[in-house]
């Protein structure tokens, strides 16, 4: 057995993620380009080598001939004698496989053996990183600072490096050799020099995924993210939304006393986060989105995704933020074009106020109306109910008279009979 070989294979196995057979095919492959070096020629060599013991074995196959011929090439042809020795019941001109000894092998055949199996050895560590690593694209790694190239920076992912580039960075942020950080994985390519890694600190993505691994409602799917709008190293708005009743979302991401959004704001240094609810009401969510300020009405239009804003005059500017901030994350969580004026601006400003969608031929009595069970009753079926009520009245007026002629002649039949019996 040989035991060198076998705890060398082990230990690459173990320490660069190499799959053991691609180690033995390795060593298989380089001692073909051994014989090809050694023997100009390997096209009918085969190469045996035991999983278990590690033991390697050379056979070339050859032909046949009969002892009084001399061979012209050693590596194709075989003496029958010489044959007989390997498989005894050979003939001239069968195909035999007749073992061989590596030891010949010159200096040269060796070194090139060698480095074939380093070769692959190689190749087979790079698919092992990038397969690694493919598998946590768009995710969020932890990172080390190795080095800066240029206004690059390099991040150590732990068996590889990643690249930072500088539209990647958020501004102002400042980076030191050896800081450690979170990076979001935006891309990962195979290259003849390895794999390349993108890394990213601007990403909304990197805001998204760093809830889910503090928030555990977000990761067993009872909180869901439904928006994001980012923008990096000042502020982000995310809306969430909960499908369990039982479980406030806004609360969840926040935590108590704020300590799971404070762990995102502190990897983020110092970068502000609001969470507001989701609400399938495009007026309640833009209305949500621009909080912290009070709104007094919302007109929003679905189809021409626009919506216009009435707010507290002394809320205009927190409405709309420092340079229209919280206007544009806002309107870029939402979907929306948003429009916002305060109360006085409004009252002389077409479409914000409630007048401007009433419609001016609105006539009361052609109307239909909501009975009392909650159905819809149209102008015509109201006339028709009237008429109806007028016949009913009409026969009702009938009844009575009959009735009362009915009761007349039965008192004046009374008096008579009183009458006769006097």
């Amino acid at each position: 057995m040989n035991k060198e070989l076998m705890e060398a294979l082990d230990m690459l196995e173990k320490e660069k993620n190499i799959s053991k057979e691609s180690l033995f095919e390795a060593i298989e492959n380089s001692l073909v380009t051994a014989c090809r070096n050694h023997f100009k020629k390997a096209y009918n060599i085969r190469v045996e080598i035991d999983r278990e013991t590690c033991e390697y074995r050379l056979f070339a196959e050859k032909e046949v001939i009969d002892d009084d011929d001399e061979p012209i090439d050693k590596m194709t042809e075989v003496c029958l004698h010489e044959a007989r020795e390997t498989d005894p019941a050979c003939n001239v001109g069968d195909l035999v496989n007749i073992e061989m000894d590596s030891t010949e092998f010159t200096r040269i055949a060796t070194q090139n053996a060698k480095n074939v199996i380093l070769q692959k050895i190689r190749e087979e560590e790079r698919n092992a990183i990038y397969r690694e690593y493919s598998d946590k694209e768009h995710q969020v790694v932890t990172g080390v600072v190795q080095r800066f190239i240029g206004r690059n920076v390099s991040v150590n992912l732990g068996r590889t490096d990643a690249l930072l580039n500088e539209k990647e960075q958020i501004r102002g942020e400042r980076y030191r050799i050896r800081d450690r950080m979170k990076v979001y994985v935006l891309e990962v390519r195979d290259s003849n020099r390895g794999p390349r890694i993108m890394v990213s600190r601007t990403h909304p993505e990197l805001v998204k995924k760093l809830f889910e691994q503090e928030v555990t409602e977000i990761k067993d799917g009872t909180v869901e993210i439904v928006g994001i709008a980012r923008e990096p190293g000042s502020r982000s708005k995310i809306a969430v939304y909960s499908h369990n009743p039982n479980v406030d979302p806004v609360g969840a991401c926040v935590g108590v006393n704020g300590s799971r959004v404070s762990m995102i704001v502190d990897e983020l240094n110092g970068e502000k986060i609001d969470v507001i609810p989701w609400d399938d009401n495009p007026g309640n969510l833009i209305q949500n989105a621009l909080s912290p300020a009070k709104i007094v009405a919302v007109f929003a239009d679905p189809e021409d995704q626009t919506a216009k804003v009435v707010v507290p005059d002394k809320m205009l500017s927190l409405a709309i933020g420092k340079e229209g901030q919280n206007a544009r994350l806002a309107a870029r969580l939402t979907g929306y074009k948003i429009d916002i004026k305060s109360e006085t601006q409004a009252k002389d400003a077409p479409g914000f106020r409630y007048e401007d969608y009433l419609d001016d031929d609105y006539d009361e009595e052609e109307e239909g109306y909501y009975d009392e069970d909650g159905s819809y009753i149209g102008p015509e079926e109201d006339d028709e109910e009237a008429y109806e009520e007028v016949e009913y009245e009409d026969d009702d007026a009938e009844y009575e008279e009959d009735a009362a002629e009915e009761d007349v002649t039965e008192d004046a039949e009374e008096e008579d009979e009183e009458e006769e019996e006097a």
